[in-house]
């Protein structure tokens, strides 16, 4: 059994796709399609940047999907590899879970993209800048992490955000709580942690306001039935209900990515082969949660795709 998974935010990059649209015009197509959805240049940001415009929220995610689909795309068109019959499950990480549902066709790909700039300005909006901050725990599990949280929060927001892995887990929440999570890491067991990159507090209760406007465009978009299961975020289960996955979408913009818990119960459902369309990131994060004799595969060049097509 096989499950296709599609990366969140954190792997973009200036360059993105241009060599697979240089190679292929099914990805080509693809791009055009999203630009034409957002009124927008995307792939030319994507190709020429700057990194600085880029790496926004808003821009990040929907170039992030496309990269991940136009992959899938070249797979299935020129590959003739139809995802149904390849694949057993679909999953994604935050971001990743609107690609998950664009690949298995519960979301129409304009409708996807216009989506994930919408989730991409609410969340960029929904804290001001500077009021809220994300770190990575280095040598904690779930459990350390919780409590690690829980003591530093004094009252602010400070909570698990992705529960990525066994040894990686990271927290959001307001900036003062997570800088005294990072001064207390070692006294909870934890080798330490490290203040992130970001330009919001994702995945946490702060980010109810975002919660609120993906609900609303979610009340006027038709989600239909995927062709194979999701493993959701935030309950790491698979789901086929279209009003259900409508309702867990708005749930995982401030709730937990429970991404280990998926890897695990995924293996658990019989998959022993993950192929992550798009990124390098969730591979090995799947081994370090579910064993090392898992196989998986990163698809992000023509090359790579040829090697899934001998492999599938």
């Amino acid at each position: 059994m096989r499950a296709f998974i599609f990366p969140g935010q954190g792997g973009q990059a200036v360059g993105m796709g241009k060599a697979l649209a240089e190679a292929s015009p099914t990805a080509r197509a693809v791009f055009e399609e999203i630009d034409e959805a957002l009124g927008q240049h995307l792939f030319r940001l994507m190709c020429e940047g700057p990194e600085s415009e880029l790496s926004l929220t808003e821009n990040a995610q929907p170039a992030i999907m496309a990269t991940a689909i136009a992959t899938l795309r070249v797979l299935e068109t020129e590959g003739g590899v139809r995802l149904v019959e390849k694949c057993n499950f679909v999953a994604g990480h935050s971001l990743g879970e609107y690609t998950a549902l664009c690949a298995a066709g519960a979301l129409p790909l304009s409708v996807t993209a216009a989506l994930l700039k919408l989730r991409g300005r609410a969340m960029q909006a929904a804290v001001p800048v500077g009021i809220g901050a994300m770190a990575a725990l280095l040598g904690a599990d779930i459990e350390k992490a919780e409590s690690l949280a829980a003591a530093a929060a004094e009252g602010e927001t400070c909570t698990v955000a992705n529960d990525n892995g066994p040894s990686q887990v990271v927290i959001s929440g307001h900036k003062g709580a997570i800088d005294r999570a990072i001064a207390l890491a070692k006294d909870h067991g934890i080798k330490r942690g490290i203040l992130l990159r970001v330009s919001a507090p994702f995945h946490c209760p702060l980010m109810q306001p975002a919660a609120d406007d993906i609900a609303s465009a979610l009340a006027t978009t038709t989600i239909h039935a995927p062709l194979v299961p999701l493993f959701a975020n935030v309950t790491a289960a698979p789901v086929s209900d279209p009003d259900t996955i409508s309702a867990q979408l708005v749930q995982q913009v401030a709730g937990r990515v429970r991404w280990r818990e998926s890897a695990i119960a995924m293996t658990e459902a019989g998959v022993t082969h993950f192929a992550e369309f798009g990124g390098k990131v969730l591979s090995p994060m799947v081994k370090r949660s579910a064993g090392e004799d898992i196989a998986t595969s990163s698809v992000i060049s023509m090359d790579d795709i040829e090697a899934l097509l001998k492999a599938i």
